[in-house]
């Protein structure tokens, strides 16, 4: 079992969610200037965290069914966040405040183990998409990401993916068809 789904299965025993919510299609968990230091888990849905650099969006991330997403600089810094995290479709949301995960986090080294082997893959994962902008070409950017995460082509639209991949929605199309 891998470590966020036995780490979910801990917290649901736990009984620490504090709400469920539900984002519509569109709609905004979090956006940029706001503090927020919740934890989600999303049920059913997805959700996409971008910036918006001048007047254009850069898609920076993908949250999914049964895995857990924050607004992660206002997470960790307790300040404002640069981000907008959006359902991009209807999307069915666990709520767990940051003190009382870092309090459940601390109560056990199995816990913490679990949460550590989390980040270590989150920031293994921000590093291979570093690498994959700065030294690949679209075509592998592509090829990486449809083995990576083949799931995202069925949920998330094509306009959002080709931002994640740094391409026109049209460089996506021309490589999706060769």
């Amino acid at each position: 079992m891998n470590p966020i789904q036995q780490l979910t299965d801990k917290i649901h025993a736990s009984d620490l969610w504090e709400k469920e919510i539900c984002i519509p299609r569109n709609g905004f968990l979090s956006k940029n200037g706001t503090i927020d230091t919740n934890l989600y888990y999303i049920q059913e849905g997805s959700i996409r965290i971008y910036v918006i650099d001048e007047t254009e969006e850069q898609t920076i991330r993908f949250g999914y069914r049964n895995n857990f997403i924050a607004a992660l600089d206002s997470f960790i810094s307790e300040t404002p966040s640069e981000l907008y995290l959006q359902a991009i479709k209807k999307t069915q949301i666990k709520v767990l405040r940051k003190k009382t995960f870092m309090d459940f986090i601390d109560s056990s080294s199995e816990y913490l183990n679990l949460w550590k082997q989390i980040v270590g893959m989150l920031i293994y994962q921000q590093m291979e998409r570093e690498r994959d902008i700065l030294t690949s070409s679209p075509v592998e950017r592509y090829q990486r990401v449809l083995k990576r995460s083949p799931q995202l082509f069925q949920e998330v639209p094509h306009k959002y993916i080709a931002s994640y991949l740094r391409m026109s929605p049209e460089t996506l199309s021309r490589i999706k068809k060769s």
